[in-house]
């Protein structure tokens, strides 16, 4: 059985994700793991079985042994280490957001495109069992042309602090953080029309909500409760060159009642929620049905999406499948992202 020979930039709490997803597919082989503290990524080499480690990704690219590695680092070396293994003959699967920027997107993009490797882009939600069913009732046309969808992520209390709220690191707030996971949803499922126009709001008006010590939140190494300059809150109305439109809004911080995840299409034939969990909403016989699929997961599954997304990653790296998540897609959703900020700082819909 051929195998890909894998290996782990960056040793934070995502990369465990893809290590356990690694180590649990016959067909890769996980080689090396490398992180700046050479320390940790002895420590966590050791930990999921890699035979090498490095504290230089430039040492770990070089390693003619290696044919593809997981960028899971800050989302400001995402665009530079990606396009430094691809030069080096890897195939890449970078964590999202892809960049900071639809700039270096673009530059990201044109690297790719100039050699012949894959670069699927860390879109994991894409891959769960909900969003795989939907997806295939989409494609035999059950909910016929797809024009509208609608895509919300709303924490109370979530802004976990550190690089998260550093824009100069993160590149923006819950937008691009945990927003672009539902826009991409969506977009996805709506068969990733080009971006033609935005306008959108974001604010800042409470911050990382430190004072709240009753609710259970998650915390980086190093949170700092003066350090914040990332919006609390994004919402957009973005419409597409098809005709179809979307809306979203997603939070850190924001006086909602409880905390809460959804993501809607809506077609001429039929509509679906995928998120909280899957229904479909249909009509036959002059009668309005809602469908539930009987599946494993209704709801996202941690486990099940990383799994896939991996098992998708390898198929592609060895030729035998298309990644659902490439580059050019990556690009666009900055082109979205990049947008919705600009629109908001400048008080109107932009084209785009």
């Amino acid at each position: 059985m051929q195998q890909v020979k894998i290996g782990v930039v960056g040793t934070g709490g995502i990369a465990g994700c893809h290590l356990k997803a690694y180590q649990g597919n016959p067909r890769a082989e996980l080689l090396a793991v490398c992180d700046i503290n050479a320390d940790r990524a002895t420590s966590v080499a050791k930990q999921w079985g890699a035979a090498r480690s490095y504290s230089d990704p430039a040492e770990l690219f070089a390693d003619q042994d290696v044919d593809a590695v997981s960028i899971c680092t800050w989302n400001n070396t995402h665009a530079e280490l990606a396009a430094a293994a691809i030069e080096a003959g890897k195939h890449v699967l970078v964590e999202k957001p892809m960049t900071r920027t639809y700039a270096e997107a673009q530059k990201l993009e044109d690297v790719v495109n100039a050699h012949d490797r894959v670069l699927q882009v860390g879109f994991v939600r894409r891959h769960s069992a909900n969003c795989r069913v939907l997806k295939s009732f989409i494609d035999a046309g059950e909910l016929g042309d797809l024009y509208y969808g609608k895509a919300s992520c709303i924490r109370r209390v979530g802004n976990p602090g550190g690089w998260f709220a550093n824009k100069s690191i993160s590149g923006g707030g819950p937008l691009i953080d945990i927003g672009v996971h539902v826009i991409d949803l969506a977009w996805y499922l709506m068969g990733n029309p080009r971006v033609t126009s935005v306008s959108a709001n974001t604010y800042e008006k409470l911050g990382n909500r430190s004072n709240i010590t009753t609710m259970p939140r998650y915390k980086v190494a190093d949170y700092d409760p003066t350090l914040n300059d990332v919006e609390d809150m994004a919402n957009a109305m973005i419409r597409f060159d098809n005709g179809a439109s979307l809306i979203m809004e997603s939070s850190f911080s924001l006086h909602a009642t409880e905390d809460s995840l959804s993501v809607s299409v809506y077609g001429d034939k039929g509509g679906a929620d995928l998120e909280p969990k899957l229904q479909i909403a249909t009509e036959k016989h002059e009668t309005v049905l809602n469908v539930t699929p009987r599946i494993g997961f209704e709801t996202f599954n941690l486990d099940d999406g990383f799994s896939h997304e991996i098992e998708n990653f390898v198929a592609a790296c060895l030729g035998e499948a298309e990644s659902i998540a490439p580059v050019w897609q990556g690009a666009e959703m900055m082109k979205i992202l990049d947008a919705v900020y600009t629109s908001a700082a400048e008080g109107k819909e932009i084209q785009v």
